[in-house]
């Protein structure tokens, strides 16, 4: 495919098996995303029913409002350094993840990673979505007559009120991600700031049923110091890993950004800024709860329910459907949407390859095993742990091994700068085989189960060390007959 870079430089012929519109840099002149596009899209991502029950679940398990403040500032000051880290590229070049891997693992090899990506996003897409296809049931329960006895009419192993939900659900997300990510742009620029608002509200309550602050910060921790300790190290690695995903991904949104400066603001308000906030308010409402119905409630379609008026219902449980739209649109459906036109670019845009991603989750079939899904997310977990090598690597190769420079014309060719041995670098699959075998041995190890606790950390760790000795030999060739292709095209 023969590409013009401009106007007056000489042709490049692109294969085509790499190279489409979606997977090609974003123009100069289309990247437009300011700072407040970043914020508001992490807002939309981070204000979301999983992030609020995984905040206010830390109370739940016996920590103090103090305690569970300082595992989640911890957990989103390590996710915006690796923001960051892994942004910078999709920044300066304009280039998705499925493209920018390919600098380390070949465009062959790369797709291992790439699959593994996807595969983990559609999962997660699953169970956000059925989430919320709940808040749908809830607000049908409140205004139909007779919905909730649908339940009797089983269909695919759940009720027809629940069908009814999922199906409506799932078409929602269909009908946004057919819009492309211009619509998701826009969507998000509302659909952030309208969850601060509902978690303002129930925080207000919460202040109003214990009397004022006093009360929700006096509660004592119900963990020993040795016991706090222990499940601290677990806690921050549980809340970076739902987001394992978007530290490869973040590349797919900054490639849009307007400078670097607007991606670094951006994502700093938007990530530690907004989810601190956000967690501060489900941490404070969890805590309420305990004051008001005597139990930790983190659940926000229980809690709204727990409040027996349904105009209190309908408007909150609509505010949770349009915060897990948003979550997964940005979150896992953009990531795989990507991934599925980086296999096949030659027949998916970006919008065919999302509604498929959509289309895909359905076959998790969450309802199955939503309510009883300890093992299922003890496996995801395990092949979420499997993503921290990739990020190690790329974190390597672009910093040490690149230097920050890449050479965009050979992301597009078969033989090019990252052909490796015919598309395959055996250093990267080496450096992610042996990365990922340490980030999960705790879970095979009786003895080194304590290391499980730091699994993501464990294979960000060892995967970019692993690379970074095995690829020493070649960094130095690399590096020049990269600086030496620059100097020509420019």
């Amino acid at each position: 495919m023969a590409i013009p870079k401009h106007a007056n430089e000489q042709v490049v012929n692109y294969d085509a098996g790499l190279y489409n519109s979606d997977l090609a840099p974003v123009k100069k002149e289309k990247r437009n995303w300011t700072w407040l596009n970043f914020t508001t899209v992490w807002m939309g991502m981070v204000h979301n029913i999983v992030a609020y029950e995984s905040a206010g679940s830390l109370i739940g398990m016996g920590m103090s409002v103090w305690q569970a403040l300082l595992t989640v500032i911890v957990a989103n000051i390590v996710l915006i350094i690796a923001m960051w880290l892994n942004g910078t590229a999709g920044a300066k070049y304009g280039t998705p993840f499925p493209v920018l891997i390919r600098a380390s693992f070949g465009h062959k090899a790369a797709h291992i990673p790439v699959l593994l990506r996807a595969f983990v996003a559609i999962f997660w897409f699953a169970v956000q979505a059925y989430a919320g296809s709940k808040a749908i049931d809830a607000i049908f329960g409140a205004l139909i007559p007779g919905w909730n006895s649908l339940s009797s009419i089983n269909i695919l192993g759940m009720g027809l009120n629940s069908a009814i939900a999922v199906t409506l659900f799932w078409l929602l997300h269909a009908w946004i991600t057919s819009h492309g990510m211009e619509r998701l742009k826009f969507f998000e620029l509302w659909a952030g700031p309208l969850v601060i608002v509902l978690g303002l509200c129930l925080v207000v309550w919460a202040l109003f049923v214990s009397h004022g602050f006093g009360p929700l910060f006096a509660e004592h921790s119900k963990l020993t110091n040795a016991e706090f300790w222990g499940l601290f190290p677990v806690s921050v690695t549980g809340l970076v890993g739902i987001w394992a995903t978007l530290v490869l991904n973040i590349p797919d949104f900054t490639r849009f950004a307007r400078s670097q400066k607007d991606q670094s603001i951006g994502q700093f308000i938007g990530l530690p800024g907004t989810a601190i906030l956000f967690a501060i308010m489900s941490i404070i409402t969890t805590s309420g709860t305990i004051i008001a119905f005597g139990r930790p409630i983190w659940d926000p379609v229980e809690l709204l329910q727990q409040f027996g008026n349904p105009f209190i219902l309908v408007l909150g449980a609509a505010t949770l459907i349009i915060v897990t739209l948003s979550v997964n649109i940005a979150a896992n459906v953009v990531s795989p949407a990507y991934d599925l036109v980086n296999l096949f670019p030659k027949k998916l845009t970006f919008t065919k390859a999302g509604v498929i991603a959509i289309v895909l989750s359905l076959f998790f079939a969450p309802w199955l095993w939503f309510d009883n899904s300890d093992t299922i997310f003890s496996i995801m977990g395990a092949v979420g742990g499997a993503l921290g090598p990739v990020a190690g690597i790329m974190f390597a190769d672009f910093y040490l091994v690149r230097r920050q420079n890449y050479d965009l014309d050979s992301f597009y060719l078969t033989q090019g700068q990252y052909t490796y041995k015919d598309g395959w670098n055996l250093n990267a699959l080496y450096a992610m085989a042996i990365g990922t075998v340490i980030s999960l041995i705790g879970l095979f190890v009786p003895a080194l189960s304590s290391l499980y606790a730091y699994s993501w950390f464990l294979g960000v760790i060892s995967g970019f060390i692993v690379y970074t000795l095995l690829m020493k030999n070649t960094m130095s060739s690399s590096v020049e007959i990269n600086e030496e292709r620059q100097s020509v095209s420019e």
